[in-house]
């Protein structure tokens, strides 16, 4: 199996603070006015490939068609870039995780509302030692990863598991494209990192996995995200991104003979076979309908996530300069509950596109 391109998600997500400047620095007021033609970038990952199926597909056309309007998918290489574009005012939705949809727009002052909740992170996320089975084992290690990404978050979600915490290892920020490399090296004793890479190091010899992202269900989750006020001024933009999804999602999860030539497709795309794109939807908890998104984003659970989330942000001096608390920003969810300032929400949770999609109301 071949995994050349499916690094993208994450790889940037280091640069979060040069990536809030420039989010900070471009950031627009939203078009006010009614319009027909929008833009909607997206970075390859497995959970995020749907999106260019449907385009290659005309589901994209179809549903933009009956709403009349026009809606370009485009695929961004670069992540992080994907992003600040979007903050930029350069595209009206993006696919981001809720940790980088918190740090990046929302901390730039861009309203953003998470349409779809597509799915998170169930073991494609993992801590691996050398020689070592136990996550205990880890104290005192210098523990390599991309630092400021979600492997880091998870290194500090699984040191808290056990009563540590980031004093009791040294991290060493390690590129993505270098882990494999450093991992066989004897000064390299524990990483965090994703798929493919997890797969490629545990095929390794001395090499266990102690934690993963099974341990932390619901957490690393991936979304795809729009500017509130475009919404807002065009709501029939949210109905033709559900519609979209819910179709394709229903075409990828069938098990005939067009669910398997969609997942073909999608793993060919994204630099991949048929057998690397399912044994990284394994790894993902995909939300295939509806009304699964709806009760992941109603559940109490999304509340605590987002809290463990703005904390480790606040902590580590990414939600902005002269930020006090991890209140800074307001974080409204599902119920109309805000974390943080309800007078400075920029981060807003909704099941009313999803409900749409469930009830038949697209």
């Amino acid at each position: 199996m071949v995994f050349s391109k499916n690094l993208t998600r994450r790889t940037a997500a280091a640069l979060l603070t040069a990536a809030l400047l420039a989010a900070t620095s471009l950031a627009t007021p939203a078009q006010a006015a009614p319009k027909k033609a929008f833009k909607l970038a997206w970075s390859i990952y497995a959970g995020w490939m749907p999106w260019q199926y449907a385009a290659d597909s005309g589901i994209v056309k179809k549903w933009a068609s009956k709403y009349g309007i026009a809606i370009d998918v485009v695929q961004v290489n670069d992540y992080v870039e994907s992003i600040n574009q979007y903050t930029a005012g350069g595209f009206d939705a993006v696919t981001a995780t809720n940790m980088d949809s918190l740090s990046i727009p929302a901390v730039g002052g861009v309203d953003t509302t998470a349409v779809i909740v597509g799915d998170f992170s169930n073991g494609n996320d993992a801590i691996i030692l050398k020689d070592k089975t136990k996550l205990a084992d880890i104290k005192g290690q210098k523990v390599n990863l991309v630092q400021f990404s979600v492997s880091h978050y998870l290194l500090a979600r699984a040191l808290a598991s056990v009563g540590m915490t980031e004093r009791d290892v040294t991290v060493v920020s390690t590129s993505d494209a270098d882990m494999t490399a450093a991992w066989s090296t004897p000064d390299v004793t524990a990483v965090v990192t994703w798929n493919p890479i997890v797969a490629d190091i545990l095929a390794l010899p001395k090499a266990n996995k102690v934690f993963d992202s099974t341990q932390v269900p619901g957490e690393i989750i991936d979304l795809t995200v729009a500017n509130t006020q475009v919404l807002k001024d065009n709501p029939n933009f949210g109905k033709a991104l559900a519609g979209i999804w819910y179709e394709t999602m229903a075409v990828m999860s069938a098990d005939d003979a067009r669910g398997k030539a969609a997942r073909e497709a999608m793993g060919k795309a994204s630099g991949t076979d048929l057998p690397g794109y399912e044994a990284q939807l394994a790894a993902t908890r995909m939300f295939y309908k509806a009304p699964d998104a709806m009760a992941f984003v109603k559940g109490a659970e999304l509340g605590t996530t987002m809290n463990n989330v703005r904390t480790f942000l606040f902590d580590r001096g990414l939600l902005g300069n002269g930020a006090k608390s991890a209140d800074v920003v307001g974080i409204e969810l599902a119920d109309g509950k805000v974390l943080g300032d309800a007078k400075n929400v920029k981060l807003r949770f909704t099941d009313s596109y999803m409900a749409a999609a469930a009830g038949g109301k697209l």
